[in-house]
C-alpha cells in the first residue's frame, strides 16, 4: 500500500484530511509542521503529499521546493492545500513544483478523486522510470555484447594471422637449421682439404691459400654458422611463443601453464620493451584450467598499458615488474604486473575498466582493453581485476584465477 503524507499545523483539519484517507483505505503518516513534513518525506518516501500553504517555520511552497530537490522523492505527487483559490495562487504553485491543488473547505468526494488521480500518475510515472531503467540496462547489455562480439572477431582474426604466419615461417626455418648441421659437417670437411692443400709445395695453391686468407676463414668460419644456428633458433622460439599466444586450436577450456603465456606474450611485445626492464618473480604455481587465448589476451592489454604508462612518463629506466603466486588457503593465484609509468588519476580509476573509457590521447586508443581485459577475468573465469595507482608513482594491476573451478 502506497503511503501518503499529511502535512497541516492545524489539528482539526490534519485529523479530518486523515480520517476520510483512512475510510478509502490509505495507509496515512502526519506531520504538524514543514521540518516534520521534510523529515518524515525523507523518513517513509511517501508516494502522495497534501501539504498546507500557510504553516509556520517552512510553509507548503518551501516544503514543496525543498523535496522536489530530493532525486529520491522528485517523483512524489505533491497536492498543495489552501484557501487560496486565484488563478495567480496556481500559477505560484505550479512554479514550485506543486503537482495539484486542494482548496479549503475540503470536499470528500473531490479529495478522494485527486488522491486517486494522483497515485495514478505516481504508479505511471514510476513504472516510466522503471521501464527507463530496465531499457538503460537492456542498451549497456547490447553495447557490452556489441564491444565482446568486435574484440572477439579482431583477436580471432588476429589469431588466425599469428598462427598463419607462425605455420609460414616454421617450415623454411626447420629446413635452414636442418640443413645447417650437413652445411657445417660439409663446411668442416673443405676447411680440412683447404688446409691439407696449403701444405703442399704447389705454387698455385699456396697463393690461392694466401688470397683467401685461409688462417681467418678456419677461425670465422664456424663462428658464422653458430651465428646462423643460434639465428634459426630464435626464429623457432618467436614462432613457439607466437602458437602459444594465439592458442587457435584451443577454444575449449585446457590446464595450462600460466607462465608460458606470459613468456609468449613477452616475446610478442619484445620490439616495444626497448629500455624498459622486465622483473620475474615467479611463483610455484599449479597448472589452472581456463581459456589459454583469452587469458593470454588479458596479458598482452595489461603489458601494453604498462609500456604506454613508462613511455607517457617518460621514465629512464622504465621497469615493469610481474609476480605470481598460490593464493594461500584459497584454490586460487595471483598474478601482479607493476609498472614505473605516469600513473592513473584518482578520478579515473572507478572508471578504469568502462567501455570506451580512456585516457590515452585521441587516437591512441579505443578504451577496448581492460573493460575486455576485465570481461575476460570476471565474467569468463570467475575471477577478480582490480588496480591500485599512485599518480606519478606508477600502476599495479592484480589478477585472481581459480585453479581447479572451471569457468562457465
Amino acid at each position: 500500500m502506497k503511503k501518503i503524507l499529511i502535512a497541516d499545523d492545524h489539528s482539526t483539519t490534519r485529523l479530518l484530511l486523515k480520517r476520510l484517507l483512512q475510510q478509502g483505505g490509505y495507509d496515512i503518516v502526519a506531520a504538524s509542521d514543514g521540518a516534520e513534513a521534510i523529515a518524515v518525506a525523507k523518513q517513509v518516501t511517501p508516494a502522495l503529499i497534501i501539504c498546507d500553504w500557510m504553516m509556520p517555520e517552512f510553509d507548503g511552497l518551501e516544503v514543496c521546493q525543498h523535496l522536489k530537490g530530493n532525486p529520491q522523492l522528485a517523483a512524489t505527487f505533491f497536492i498543495l492545500l489552501s484557501a487560496k483559490g486565484e488563478i495567480s495562487d496556481r500559477v505560484q504553485g505550479l512554479d514550485a513544483g506543486a503537482d495539484d491543488f486542494l482548496t479549503k473547505p475540503v470536499d470528500k468526494t473531490e479529495l478522494l478523486a485527486r488522491v486517486r488521480a494522483g497515485l495514478r500518475l505516481y504508479e505511471a510515472q514510476q513504472q516510466l522510470s522503471l521501464s527507463n531503467q530496465k531499457l538503460s540496462q537492456t542498451l549497456k547489455d547490447l553495447q557490452k555484447a556489441q564491444i565482446q562480439l568486435i574484440q572477439a572477431e579482431k583477436m580471432s582474426s588476429l589469431g588466425q594471422l599469428v598462427a598463419g604466419v607462425a605455420h609460414e615461417i616454421n617450415n623454411p626455418v626447420t629446413f635452414i637449421r636442418g640443413n645447417l648441421n650437413h652445411a657445417q659437417s660439409y663446411a668442416n670437411e673443405l676447411l680440412e682439404l683447404a688446409d691439407l692443400a696449403s701444405h703442399s709445395q704447389d705454387s698455385q695453391l699456396i697463393e690461392a691459400a694466401e688470397d683467401i686468407d685461409l688462417d681467418f676463414m678456419k677461425t670465422d668460419f664456424p663462428l658464422v654458422l653458430d651465428s646462423m644456428h643460434n639465428g634459426a633458433k630464435r626464429i623457432q622460439e618467436i614462432v613457439n611463443s607466437l602458437r602459444n599466444f594465439s592458442r587457435l586450436d584451443e577454444a575449449k577450456q585446457k590446464s595450462v601453464n600460466i607462465h608460458e603465456g606470459i613468456d609468449s606474450t613477452l616475446s610478442i611485445l619484445k620490439s616495444r620493451l626497448n629500455q624498459i626492464e622486465i622483473i620475474k618473480n615467479y611463483g610455484d604455481l599449479p597448472n589452472i584450467t581456463c581459456y589459454p587465448g583469452q587469458i593470454n589476451q588479458v596479458f598482452l592489454h595489461l603489458l601494453n598499458n604498462a609500456i604506454d604508462a613508462i613511455k607517457e612518463g617518460d621514465r629512464h629506466p622504465g621497469q615493469i615488474k610481474i609476480s605470481t603466486n598460490k593464493i594461500t588457503g584459497s584454490d586460487a593465484i595471483a598474478i601482479k604486473i607493476s609498472d614505473n609509468g605516469a600513473g592513473i588519476k584518482p578520478e579515473n580509476l572507478p572508471k578504469l575498466f568502462e567501455p570506451f573509457f580512456t585516457t590515452k590521447a585521441v587516437g591512441s586508443g579505443k578504451g577496448l582493453g581492460l573493460s575486455t581485459s576485465y570481461s575476460i577475468v570476471v565474467e569468463q573465469h570467475q575471477g577478480e581485476l582490480e588496480c591500485v595507482s599512485t599518480l606519478g608513482e606508477g600502476s599495479e594491476f592484480a589478477i585472481a584465477l581459480p585453479i581447479g573451478i572451471a569457468p562457465t
